[in-house]
């Protein structure tokens, strides 16, 4: 036996949608007007469905779907330099979007991008056979950043995230190792960034490039500090 499941996924009209994804490298292998609004895309093993609903609300979707791939660094860089090459810039906000590399507690490198369909495509590629979640950091800060990168990847709640984050850095007798210090400006910068908050996120920016880590150290950050640079350009 041999099974493929394809998704199809909903929005209000097909063409920027489509326009979307040959930007990113995608194929249109099918299209239909009539009796339906329908197409379809391909990139290598990747297929996706589309059907147009004509009262349909993007910025309300709750649509999504998992792709797995065994690159998933090659094909991130390729998708954000196709997006920059396309628009003059990397879309963070708004539709269409492509978030940022991390490390999930479930043993998956992901990053989360969303088409102007609202339909948010989650590409992953397993690192770790336990895909059970780890326990949540009893750690002050480090329970921070987990709980912070929740709300801003899992459900979009950037204003809960940021008040998480802010709650932290405020002065305390306890304090942040420069690793936890590095990882809550940069996630900091990253949810104003994309909450349009251009002060919040230069001052997160600037408090980031200030803090001095071991070379140890920024290898052990090496995708927040590959975030901070992409935030910084």
């Amino acid at each position: 036996m041999s099974e493929k499941t394809i998704p199809i996924l909903p929005c209000r009209t097909i063409q920027p949608v489509l326009d979307f994804y040959t930007t990113l490298g995608f194929e249109v292998t099918f299209q239909q007007k009539s009796p339906n609004v329908y197409a379809a895309v391909a990139l290598g093993g990747i297929q996706l469905h589309f059907f147009g609903m004509k009262d349909y609300e993007p910025t309300e979707s709750f649509s999504t779907c998992i792709v797995q791939t065994d690159d998933i660094d090659g094909l991130h860089e390729t998708f954000r330099t196709r997006l920059k090459a396309a628009h003059g810039r990397v879309p963070v906000r708004g539709l269409p979007r492509i978030g940022s590399l991390k490390d999930t507690s479930h043993g998956v490198r992901q990053f989360l991008m969303t088409d102007p369909g609202g339909n948010c495509i989650r590409v992953g590629q397993q690192m770790s056979d336990d895909q059970h979640h780890r326990p949540v950091p009893r750690e002050t800060f480090d329970r921070a950043v987990h709980q912070a990168s929740l709300l801003a990847d899992s459900r979009e709640d950037l204003t809960g995230a940021a008040k998480i984050i802010d709650r932290a850095l405020r002065p305390r007798d306890e304090r942040p190792t420069p690793v936890q210090l590095l990882r809550l400006l940069v996630l900091r910068a990253d949810v104003a960034t994309r909450l349009g908050d251009e002060e919040a996120a230069a001052s997160a920016l600037a408090a980031a490039k200030a803090v001095h880590l071991t070379a140890e150290e920024q290898e052990s950050v090496h995708d927040d500090l590959a975030r901070l640079t992409q935030l910084l350009s």
